[in-house]
């Protein structure tokens, strides 16, 4: 369109959008009708209540459904506990939002309200305006004139504390006795992760690397170990604890540590595959700087001098595994770590 339209009137030129002002007010039933009204006010106070009373379920559930044993009651395939637990506490939190919802849309002040665009700095005046405002707002909410409503509000919200405080239970005191010990012995044969096959020293090459575990972990009616080690969660809990890297490396590179000295076989040296960072695995290797790379937040340990950490976050060397050998040429372990394995907040007082 040119910049001046003959055919059309000067007063559409100057206003080519007529204000078209607000639409008649439409009541709601609640405005108009004091049983509605209410029925409304009861029917949020009962979704506050129903969230309360998830709350309570969720202290019961966690109580009563047995989670924590080698053999937990279970739904299907899935722990019940689990189950209930994520049930109760998400129903407690979505009916606390439905019920501010429905508070919202049939309780609180419904009236259209305009407001003109001004600049960014506001003056005093506004800033007066806007107080007055949010005093208008809390009380059209209706919070102070509606006990019922803002009573079973708060003892939702309340309630909510519950699954806090039992959820606090799991948590515990750090056994750091037991965090500082593992299953290896003297003793114990290293065996490769996974398939659980015994290695012998004569089996390794200059720069090879392996993943192992303890012996225990693999129990047969060979070797003796009993398969409680070796099953379940505790299971889980050895392998997060006792997983090892083996290294070989030319002895004369190696830099024993004070104490050390014989720690080594011919070479190969074994460490705590588990980062003193944060707990990640690890056996990104580079043989020719035989530093070892954690992939979470590249923490590098030098394993040829006591996995001394070289780069990254990590607070301490990689915990070393002394090793010896057994008269079939098998490498053993000839005690547990002399260190807590994992992340260095376990040692923490």
């Amino acid at each position: 369109m040119s910049a001046h339209d003959p055919n059309l009137p000067a007063q559409a030129e100057q206003e080519p959008i007529a204000d078209p002002g607000l639409e008649p007010h439409q009541w709601r039933p609640t405005d108009v009708d004091p049983k509605a009204e209410k029925r409304a006010e009861r029917q949020v106070a009962a979704l506050f209540g129903l969230s309360a009373l998830s709350a309570i379920g969720f202290v019961v559930a966690y109580f009563a459904i047995d989670g924590g044993t080698e053999n937990p009651t279970r739904f299907g395939y899935l722990g019940a506990q689990n189950i209930a637990l994520g049930v109760l506490l998400g129903l407690a939190l979505l009916l606390i939002g439905i019920g501010i919802i429905q508070w919202a849309r049939k309780l609180m002040g419904d009236q259209e309200i305009v407001e003109m665009r001004h600049p960014a700095a506001s003056s005093e005046e506004d800033r007066e305006a806007t107080l007055a405002a949010l005093a208008q707002g809390l009380e059209e909410s209706g919070i102070g004139r509606r006990p019922l409503v803002r009573n079973s509000l708060l003892g939702a919200v309340g309630m909510l504390a519950l699954p806090s405080v039992v959820l606090l239970r799991d948590l515990g005191k750090i056994d750091i006795p037991a965090l500082a010990r593992t299953i290896w012995a003297p003793g114990m044969r290293l065996v490769r992760d996974v398939v659980g096959t015994p290695i012998k020293a004569s089996d390794l090459e200059v720069g090879d690397l392996v993943n192992g575990l303890p012996e225990a972990l693999f129990p047969t009616p060979e070797n003796g170990y009993p398969a409680e080690e070796a099953h379940g969660s505790k299971l889980q809990v050895n392998k997060s604890k006792t997983a090892i890297v083996i290294v070989r490396m030319e002895p004369d590179e190696i830099i024993p540590g004070p104490g050390r000295e014989d720690w080594s076989v011919d070479g190969i040296l074994c460490y705590s595959k588990i980062c003193t960072h944060v707990g990640c695995p690890i056996s990104l290797y580079e043989r020719t700087t035989h530093h070892l790379l954690c992939p979470c937040h590249q923490s590098t340990f030098d394993l040829g001098d006591s996995a001394r950490v070289v780069f990254g976050p990590a607070a301490r060397p990689l915990p070393q595994l002394p090793l010896d050998v057994d008269e079939e040429g098998y490498l053993i372990a000839r005690s547990d770590f002399t260190e807590p394995v994992g992340p260095s907040y376990w040692e923490r007082g």
